[in-house]
């Protein structure tokens, strides 16, 4: 787990300790709840809080320049941050323990869809978006396809880093060459079928490119719908079965599908934009490995949320909610490029890469690949899944392709 807290010198120790006390106590049942989108100015009428974030899937890496910014220039509203991780299978088990008991340790999540929608389904979400949306007008400034995106959390979490993830096959070039490189599904199929044991992807319940591999594939194969994994899918889980013979296992994070793919063990694998960027920026990807793409494909969006798991009082969320606003300002959104993580990564339209950093934009101009750029450009967007068909069809995998291999 990597931790960061940041810790203002006006703030004596005294008080620093009763603020992180504060962050941990349980929250009375008489406190009022964060249930409207109105101002209690609660900011200005109490001291600065001290905030614990955890982190599902990565996302430190896009926001925590955001967060830092956020409260050196606003100590009076957020006085220090403390980062967890964990992943998104965890969030249930992790959060409604927490809200269950009224004994809140965590103040925000920050979580892709996967993490949103198994707390949506747990009922473990404050409607922000809803509640708070006179306080969050910099929503106005989404892209399209983030605004659909946004959509999908039905007001449970508000998006502030956006991708068209993919699908995306990643191949080494050494050994797969010329018409073994996969411009369909099917040819994926057959290679995997001629070499067992070299392909394999990550569990689509703790994996963006995972996830993004599934829900890609109803639009590559043809399936009658793609937004019903129970009832629409017949193809995708039809292929997917097949397609399980020659993998051996499946790991529980993307990291292990970095490490098999750099030390040979595995010559074939999805993969989304930011992996590949970050992933060849950072020197964990050897020179030699590719990108393909289907000839015929549909990007699936994805992104980074905000969630405030129920019971947080009115006082803490609408400071937490000022920290989200400032997330979605163009030249502070413009800081979720970060190093390519999730790609191209700002929610807003407005947060143009000579936004961000010269760090990152001399990162993003070396290993951003012009010909995806192209593809962003020209390829329709679809969003997830729904939070209530994303659980489905993770529970479907699980149980029907990836059981006892993952």
């Amino acid at each position: 787990m990597r931790s960061k807290t940041i810790f203002m010198p006006a703030l004596s120790v005294t008080v620093l300790s009763l603020l992180v006390a504060g962050c941990t106590a349980p929250s009375s049942p008489t406190e009022p709840k964060a249930t409207d989108g109105t101002s209690s100015s609660a900011s200005s009428s109490s001291g600065p809080i001290a905030i614990n974030i955890l982190d599902v899937g990565g996302a430190q890496r896009v926001t925590e320049r955001i967060v830092d910014n956020f409260i050196a220039e606003h100590p009076d509203v957020i006085s220090s941050v403390t980062w967890e991780t964990g992943g998104a299978p965890d969030i249930v088990g992790t959060i409604k323990p927490q809200v269950d008991s009224g004994q809140l340790s965590i103040d925000v999540v920050l979580t892709g869809s996967d993490g949103l929608a198994a707390g949506v389904s747990q009922d473990l979400w404050i409607p922000i978006a809803t509640d708070y949306a006179d306080q969050l007008s910099n929503q106005s400034g989404y892209l399209d396809s983030a605004r659909k995106q946004q959509e999908l959390a039905d007001g449970f979490g508000v998006l502030y880093s956006y991708t068209p993830n993919g699908p995306l096959v990643w191949y080494n070039s050494a050994t797969i060459t010329g018409a073994d490189i996969p411009t369909s599904p099917q040819d994926v199929l057959d290679w995997a079928k001629a070499h067992p044991g070299e392909f394999g992807y990550a569990r689509p319940a703790n994996s963006g490119p995972g996830r993004t591999w599934l829900q890609g594939l109803p639009y590559a194969l043809g399936d009658d719908d793609p937004s019903d994994p129970v009832d629409g899918w017949d193809k995708t889980w039809a292929y997917l079965k097949e397609l399980n013979q020659y993998v051996g296992t499946y790991p529980t994070g993307t990291g292990q599908v970095v490490s098999n793919i750099a030390d040979g063990s595995w010559s074939m694998t999805p993969i989304s934009l930011g992996w590949d960027i970050e992933s060849r920026s950072d020197g964990r990807i050897p020179d030699g490995i590719e990108i393909a793409t289907f000839d015929d494909f549909t990007w699936v969006g994805d992104g980074f949320y905000f969630a405030i798991p129920r019971g947080a009082s009115a006082d803490r969320v609408e400071k937490i909610v000022e920290l989200i606003e400032y997330s979605l300002a163009p030249e502070n959104n413009a800081h979720a490029f970060d190093f390519g993580y999730i790609y191209p990564g700002p929610a807003i339209k407005s947060a143009t890469l000579d936004l961000a950093s010269e760090e990152t934009q001399a990162l993003i101009s070396e290993f951003a690949r012009p010909e995806l750029d192209a593809l962003i450009a020209s390829v329709p967007v679809e969003t997830q899944l729904n939070s209530d068909n994303l659980v489905k069809a993770f529970d479907i995998w699980d149980r029907e392709i990836g059981s006892g291999k993952y």
